[in-house]
Formats: structure tokens, sequence, C-alpha cells
């Protein structure tokens, strides 16, 4: 049986490495890498924990799994409207760096 803190330290890892992509990349489509990666660790630490409680009460509940698939559900639709606002930017302005990409406005 793998320890709960590997799982932890793992995620951790993931979380940094997102967050790394996040705040030193100038390319929006890595950072959008980034904040799926951040995602995924919390998914990773909220997956770990339901299977060590399960396992101490040895009655799973089903509420966690379910909040990941809505986790999976919200980061899929994060990524199509981020992907979507991505093109619609270099379409108009032929750039996808995200400091040239500050204004609201044409």
């Amino acid at each position: 049986m793998i320890p709960l803190s590997w799982y932890l330290i793992f995620s951790a890892a993931l979380f940094c490495i997102g967050l790394y992509g996040v705040l030193s990349r100038k390319n929006s489509v890595a950072i959008l890498m980034g904040v799926e990666l951040m995602l995924n660790s919390c998914t990773i630490n909220l997956l770990a924990f339901w299977h060590y409680y399960a396992q101490v009460r040895q009655a799973p509940q089903m509420s966690p799994l379910v909040f990941a698939a809505i986790i999976f559900a919200v980061a899929a639709a994060e990524t199509a409207v981020g992907l979507a606002l991505i093109i619609s930017a270099y379409r108009k302005r032929q750039n996808i760096i995200a400091s040239d990409l500050d204004e609201l406005k044409g």
C-alpha cells in the first residue's frame, strides 16, 4: 500500500510545477496548461484523502468521486473557454503573449 504522504508530496510537486508554469511563461497556452496542472493536483489530493478515509471508515462515500468528476468537468469547460479566448485574441492581434493582451478593447 502506498502511504498517503507520497500522494501529498506528488500532488504538491505537481502543483508547484503548474504554479511555476503560470508565473514564468509568457505564452497564454502555457499559462492555461499550468492552471490545468494545478487543478489536477487538487483532484489527486481529493481522491487520496477519499481513499484513505474510506479505508478507515470501511464505508466509502461517493460524494468525493462526484466532486472529482465535477472538477474534471469544470477543468474541461475552463480549457474550452480559455482556448476560445486565446484563439479570438490571436485572430485579432496575431499574438498570444499574455503581457500584450492586457487591454480589453480593440
